[in-house]
């Protein structure tokens, strides 16, 4: 029998997720439904964090208490941090220097590399919770402030008004006609898009709508984290000649 040796207190989990303390809805496809992952995650919640402090004020004040809940999932055994805002961004440096593992702080670090798989003249369209917080600051975070993109909120919608208003709940159909309704709105004012990438952590239930609405390609935070936790933990390969 194989000796196996171990100095956690759980194991399996080698994605942990930094969540907001927030309380609307988190159906299949939101990062914040374990149901989302073929594999097990661990949760923490930042109780600093919330649509306000993150989104609306950007506080640097959040940057500490992110990286001491960094540094418990990775003492924990994770192998690699994601949060549950993309508009963590602005803290992908601060949050990544604090541990030794990759950190994930918003979906838009895939930006970079959906541009370099584009034709030239094309763009990134991207969808974001709340198009006039979105800015520089978040770019320049996971360096696609270069990158040729558009950006889209969907700030205007009841969809969207749910994480800032302390609704404690989602009309799943009405969210699908409102995502499609925005990313129709992008293409006909920007048919140069030949990709999309979701901002927010909530928007993944709506992924495949988007591309059978579009015919593009739809990039999310589940993507993601799904295709690092394969370059942590590889399911190898099992078949034959």
């Amino acid at each position: 029998m194989a000796i196996v040796y171990g100095n956690t207190t759980t194991y399996g989990q080698k994605i942990g997720i930094l969540m907001l303390d927030t309380h609307f809805p988190r159906v299949p496809g939101d990062v914040g439904n374990a149901t989302s992952f073929p594999f097990p995650v661990a949760f923490r919640t930042v109780k600093e964090a919330n649509s306000e402090t993150v989104v609306l004020k950007q506080d640097p004040a959040l940057i500490q208490p992110f990286c001491k809940a960094a540094q418990e999932l990775e003492a924990e055994g994770c192998k690699c941090i994601v949060t549950s805002c993309g508009f963590m961004a602005i803290f992908q440096k601060e949050i990544a220097a604090s541990v030794n593992i990759p950190v994930i702080s918003s979906s838009l670090l895939q930006v970079q590399l959906v541009s370099a798989m584009l034709a030239p003249g094309k763009k990134v369209g991207i969808i974001t919770a709340k198009a006039s917080s979105l800015g520089e600051k978040h770019f320049a975070g996971v360096g696609i402030s270069h990158v040729d993109k558009v950006v889209y909120g969907i700030e205007d919608t009841e969809f969207g008004q749910t994480f800032f208003n302390g609704i404690d709940h989602i009309d799943l159909d009405l969210a699908e006609k409102e995502m499609v309704k925005v990313a129709q709105k992008m293409l006909t004012e920007h048919p140069d898009v030949g990709a999309i990438v979701l901002e927010c952590t909530n928007m993944p239930p709506f992924t495949k709508v988007l591309q059978q609405a579009t015919g593009l390609p739809v990039f999310d935070i589940i993507n993601l984290i799904k295709y690092v936790h394969e370059a942590i933990v590889t399911p190898g390969y099992t078949g034959y000649l």
